[in-house]
């Protein structure tokens, strides 16, 4: 069996200690030099051992001052269904109610972006073809909770009232109820969840760390002849929601 890293098993000594309250919510740890010498190992080995239980949320580093252990954060329940979220869209609205869910949010669209070739891919379109392009930041109770990143191909709703998700007379109310509008039926929806570590960009827009754990969701949305519609990258930062997947059973 291959031997632990060295920086793991540290962690999870020091792990022990803070859930044993030897450390209180708040309170500083020693230094980095001090527990180091006081484990016997390198302060490289101790650095990556506080850098894992930093992104694992225990600690928080502060420039200039040491690391701290970290005041616990609510982690609300975030349920992903076809029943709860008929809409499927990005707006708040679209099966909101439960605590924690999405009460504000700011978009913004871009139209006449060319699709990268890794979203032509999931959209069946051809690398450079027309898409509608929209960034959304969600907020619930003022805290950032989730971060999306919609594609839409023009060919689809170019001419039309819908082309601008969040303008027009359905504005806010999901790809399922205005892709009807103009007579495309939604059938499908296929999402793809991964775990990831936040970027500079993301963390700065969530309020987490630069590396805090990040659930993406891949979502792409098909009519009834397969056509892919529409396609989204969803970021939910790990610390603040545990995302559920709820399914209905057909009754005979």
């Amino acid at each position: 069996m291959p031997r632990e890293a060295p920086y793991l098993a540290v962690a999870e000594v020091l792990r022990a200690r803070i859930l044993a309250g030897e450390w209180r919510i708040g309170e500083r740890l020693p230094s980095r030099a001090r527990l180091s010498e006081e484990y016997g190992v390198g302060r490289n080995v101790m650095q990556r051992a506080m850098d894992r239980l930093i992104n694992d949320g225990l600690l928080e580093g502060r420039a200039g001052s040491g690391t701290y252990v970290r005041t616990p954060r609510e982690r609300l329940r975030l349920v992903r269904s076809l029943h709860r979220d008929r809409g499927f869209g990005c707006s708040p609205n679209a099966g909101a109610g439960q605590r924690g869910d999405a009460d504000s949010w700011d978009s913004h669209s871009e139209v006449r972006v060319p699709a990268p070739e890794e979203v032509a891919v999931r959209l069946g379109i051809g690398p450079g073809d027309l898409c509608v392009h929209t960034h959304y930041e969600f907020l619930a109770g003022g805290q950032p909770v989730q971060l999306s990143e919609s594609w839409e191909p023009m060919a689809i709703t170019a001419g039309t009232p819908i082309v601008l998700p969040e303008m027009g007379p359905l504005a806010g109310k999901g790809v399922v109820e205005r892709m009807r509008s103009i007579g495309v039926v939604v059938s499908t929806v296929v999402e793809v969840p991964r775990p990831a570590r936040a970027t500079q960009v993301q963390a700065n827009l969530l309020g987490i760390s630069v590396g805090d754990l990040v659930l993406q969701i891949e979502r792409t949305i098909h009519d009834t002849g397969g056509r892919p519609v529409e396609t989204a990258d969803l970021v939910i930062p790990d610390v603040r929601r545990e995302v559920v997947y709820e399914f209905g059973v057909d009754r005979p």
